[in-house]
């Protein structure tokens, strides 16, 4: 199983992901707001970051429908992580 590492010593699944979300873009739109306010009030919010949160990555698991992970990561960054790590995956089946 690979394992993506979004900030301070968290890592999480890779097959967990569902999605990774810039805060800057993301965070203008209503919906969004919305939805982060409501994942907080149902306490499905975590956050890894201390310092300035640039995204959040929108998780399955398996005791919650979803849980929102906030890093000071920017969503670039995980993403380039989460290739690293699908790419290590592959090389190890060879």
């Amino acid at each position: 199983m690979a394992f993506v590492h979004i900030g301070e010593n968290v890592m999480i699944p890779e097959k967990r992901i569902i999605g990774i979300f810039d805060l800057d873009n993301t965070s203008q739109s209503k919906i969004t707001k919305q939805f982060l306010t409501n994942a907080e009030k149902e306490s499905v919010v975590i956050n890894v970051s201390e310092d300035i949160p640039k995204s959040f990555l929108l998780c399955d698991h398996p005791y919650h429908p979803q849980i929102v992970y906030i890093s000071q990561l920017n969503s670039s960054t995980l993403a380039r992580r989460m290739e690293s790590s699908s790419k290590d995956k592959e090389k190890s089946y060879v």
